[in-house]
């Protein structure tokens, strides 16, 4: 159980703490509540956009990275369809380093011309390098695509093209800034060595005197139901085929994902795993196979994806997988193999949150979507997935009509 302490500034900021005295390091994570769903779909990758162009220099430090090297931390960033999160980790000593870059940068960026062009060029690259120039590099474009009609998780973090990016102004990405990018869209979770009363001070010494600013309002049009299956066909210069099947599934603060990421792990989880057993090793159809859920806030997809083994047809591999799903809604999942799963989440949950870094990230993103003290009640929720809801899941959700089909053709 994790003791979290919490405060929140006039401005907004929300600010956790949980001290491990196992560490002389600490870690500063701050996630900004925007990603590529708050996008314009006519100038989409803003979001990651902005990854880079936080490290670009801010109204008091024109290099971010360098006063940080020189208190001997490090530092990084991520984005997704639904946050960005900036993590620091850095000598107990030199935290205040550490607030004062992330407060100036909060403050506002030093946005220019040339800086946006720099940016702009390494996103672009970035774009052509790993989505456009690599084998299967474009699958997730088809298949966000051809899964969502309406909602914005229909195009990745990179976006959906490089002409949104390459037409971004100054004034497009000032106004993405000033509307995102505040204290009362983000959360300051700070782990480690060192005490809460000292994380209030260092906040309110360098965020409180950011104002709070209007947030841009989130209008995220709604999925409708699928009465269809959706199917589309792909031929490429790649080394094999490749099937590609996406389910809709709920979000994430629904009872019923646990339930989903519980039979993801029992599809795909290693070796022992029934996809991997039944498709790989004794009937050896794909040469190898995954499925895994996106994890995403609102309904997001359940994955299967899986490379052909030779001479095997596209046609053969999907029923087989659909035969693989049909047991699952026929017959109950067995108490050893549910055990399994659960013993490996739970060993895998604690693991990561020894971590004080890994621990700072995820208190802000259970505060986000619930409270961070639900962190503490997670284990719990995956133990209580039973057999029967399992199998509800599976009858309810591995249906044609649920589902997004890929053909990748190996030319």
């Amino acid at each position: 159980m994790f003791r979290i302490n919490r405060h929140t500034l006039t401005n907004g900021l929300k600010v956790l703490h949980v001290k491990d005295t196992t560490t002389q390091m600490v870690a500063v994570n701050i996630l900004y509540n925007v990603g590529a769903r708050d996008e314009n779909p006519r100038q989409t990758g803003f979001a990651h956009l902005f990854e880079h162009l936080m490290f670009s220099g801010s109204a008091h430090v024109p290099d971010f990275d360098l006063p940080l090297q020189e208190a001997g931390g490090e530092n990084n960033a991520w984005t997704n369809n639904d946050i960005t999160n900036y993590y620091i980790s850095i000598p107990r000593q030199n935290v205040e380093t550490a607030f004062w870059l992330e407060s100036d940068r909060m403050l506002s960026l030093n946005l220019t011309s040339r800086s946006l062009d720099v940016q702009k060029q390494v996103v672009i690259e970035e774009f052509k390098q790993r989505y456009l120039n690599q084998p299967y590099g474009d699958m997730g474009h088809l298949i966000r695509s051809l899964a969502y009609q309406e909602h914005p998780y229909q195009w990745p973090t990179i976006g959906k093209e490089i002409s949104h990016i390459e037409n971004a102004t100054l004034e497009d990405v000032q106004n993405f800034f000033f509307t995102h990018y505040v204290p009362n869209n983000a959360i300051l979770a700070v782990t480690g060595n060192i005490e809460f009363e000292e994380v209030v001070h260092l906040a309110e010494k360098w965020f409180a005197p950011i104002p709070c600013r209007k947030k841009a309002d989130r209008c995220i049009p709604h999925e409708p139901v699928r009465n269809q299956e959706r199917r589309l066909i792909v031929e490429k210069n790649v080394p094999a085929n490749v099937l590609y099947m996406a389910y809709h599934m709920v979000e994430r603060t629904n009872p019923d994902y646990y339930a989903f990421d519980m039979l993801s792990d029992l599809l795909s989880n290693g070796d022992s795993s029934r996809l991997t057993q039944s498709l790989v090793k004794e009937n050896p159809i794909f040469s190898n196979i995954d499925a895994y859920i996106s994890g995403s806030i609102e309904p997001g997809l359940f994955h299967i994806t899986g490379k052909l083994a030779a001479d095997i047809s596209l046609e053969e591999a999907e029923k087989a997988v659909v035969a693989e799903l049909e047991k699952l809604k026929n017959s109950s999942v067995e108490t050893y193999e549910l055990e399994k799963v659960k013993n490996k989440f739970e060993s895998e949950f604690i693991f990561n949150n020894l971590n004080y870094l890994n621990l700072a990230s995820n208190l802000a993103f259970f505060e986000l979507i619930e409270n961070a003290e639900a962190i503490n009640e997670e284990v719990d929720k995956y133990r209580a997935v039973t057999a029967g809801q399992i199998q509800q899941i599976a009858q309810k959700s591995f249906i044609p009509q649920n589902c997004s089909v890929l053909y990748y053709l190996s030319k």
